[in-house]
């Protein structure tokens, strides 16, 4: 191993992971244990030194510290003895529960809100991406002032009003936030407007939109880069693309669609980072197609595609399989099942067309989802009927490369086709051919 990366493992600071399993939780799709194997996943994306990880039962939450003051002791034993650094706890705390469990385990505790908002900050690589994380870590810190000036009078003053040095502290800091949450604001509103201007001229070119959503490490950028041969990061780690990435893709018919890379959905997303990265999800909104990744050799994959489509129901698309503007199944990992179980599912998704099976890694079956993809477009398809001069060549030119001609008979000086358009280029070639007399339309 490189010098430089022995070092940097070194430097990484120990931390502990606590996956509190409260009894409280009716009935949750995921175990205990996979839920502990996730937190775990986040915390090796910000490359912290995991010295140990646990599920700790919690029958009854208590408001102070969350965790039952015998596991409390126990664990600052624990910090103690393996000498960690941060705790990591897969909840999402009070600050009240924060602070207490700091000065109990006297040590560093993250919830899970401030591992992904940490995990986001790190990854942000656009203007509009870091502006996001920016202003959800804003929103969070700001109901987490009092932590830092714990060790300051907070007696009231003579008049009522006025507050000791460590309340006018707070004030201050709490008003430097909001003025910084306004004008983060108020650039996001102007990204929004920019996406909105280049939403709009991709409507004008104008070519089907087709969006990448899946949770978080189901392959979404791999297959990405498999489809388009594009370089975007795919590595095995939660959260390893979190700036939309779009590329140009062409279909087996020559037909040519943008295909999007979106950031990877998670269970308990804080609610900052949802409404921080609502203009990121605006790209699935306004997709043509949407295609759900899923990782089919994961064991908690069914409870992963609830996630997604409960935050795909919130953007207004639909989850039912019978629905056509619902999602296709991507099944992706096909590489990781054993022979037997890759074989049925195989066979299952050859009766269901809302669903491809694939291995990224490998390419088996990316052929079977072009197919699909183009079958899912052609249901948004207006056939007509055109007559067009076969000296125009510019003419013949650009409806095979917008359109779809699915017969052809030439006949004098005229060429008859019949021509298969999406709903834009259809509008696009009636605005092309407004009052042009060298060809004639009629419904087919």
């Amino acid at each position: 191993m490189p010098e430089r990366a022995l070092e940097t493992r070194r430097a990484a600071e120990r931390a502990l992971v606590v996956h509190p399993d409260r009894a409280d939780r009716r009935a949750p799709l995921r175990d205990a244990a996979a839920r502990l194997d996730e937190a775990v996943g986040l915390t090796e994306a910000i490359a912290l030194d995991i010295v140990g990880a646990e599920v700790v039962p919690v029958n009854q939450p208590k408001p102070s510290t969350l965790l039952g003051s015998g596991q409390v002791e126990r664990l600052h034993a624990l910090v103690e003895e393996r000498e960690v650094e941060v705790v990591i706890v897969d909840a999402q705390l009070t600050p009240v529960q924060q602070r207490n469990l700091e000065k109990a385990l006297d040590c560093k505790v993250i919830d899970r809100t401030g591992l992904i908002l940490e995990i986001f900050g790190e990854r942000a690589r656009t203007k509009e991406g870091q502006l996001q994380v920016e202003l959800a870590a804003l929103s969070y810190q700001r109901s987490r002032l009092v932590r830092s000036w714990t060790h300051l009078e907070r007696q009231r003053g003579g008049a009522g009003f006025m507050g000791g040095p460590g309340e006018r502290q707070i004030e201050l800091d709490r008003r430097l936030i909001d003025e910084r949450i306004v004008r983060l604001k108020k650039e996001l509103e102007q990204v929004r407007r920019t996406r909105g201007l280049h939403r709009g001229a991709r409507q004008r070119v104008p070519y089907p939109v087709v969006a990448l959503v899946g949770y978080t490490n189901a392959g979404k950028s791999t297959l990405f880069n498999r489809l388009t041969r594009a370089e975007v990061r795919a590595e095995d780690l939660l959260f390893a693309t979190l700036d939309p990435t779009m590329r140009r893709l062409t279909l087996p018919s020559g037909q040519m669609v943008i295909l999007s890379d979106t950031v990877g959905f998670v269970s308990d997303l804080p609610t900052q980072l949802v409404a921080a990265f609502r203009a990121t999800l605006e790209e699935v909104q306004e997709a043509d197609l949407v295609l759900h990744v899923r990782d089919i050799a994961h064991p908690d994959s069914e409870a992963q595609k609830a996630d997604v489509e409960a935050v795909l129901q919130d953007l207004g698309i639909p989850a039912e399989a019978e629905d056509e503007t619902a999602p296709l199944q991507v099944l992706n990992k096909i590489d990781l099942l054993e022979a037997e179980a890759r074989a049925v599912l195989l066979a299952q998704t050859e009766r269901q067309p809302g669903s491809v099976a694939v291995s990224a890694a490998s390419g088996e079956g990316v052929e079977r989802l072009l197919r699909a993809v183009e079958q899912r477009l052609a249901r948004h398809e207006r056939v007509v009927d055109l007559a067009v001069d076969l000296a125009d060549g510019a003419e013949l030119a650009w409806l095979y490369r917008h359109g779809r001609v699915v017969a052809r008979r030439d006949e004098g000086r005229q060429a008859h086709l019949r021509v298969s358009f999406d709903p834009a280029n259809l509008a696009r070639y009636r605005q092309r051919r407004a009052g042009h007399p060298g060809s004639a339309e009629k419904s087919a």
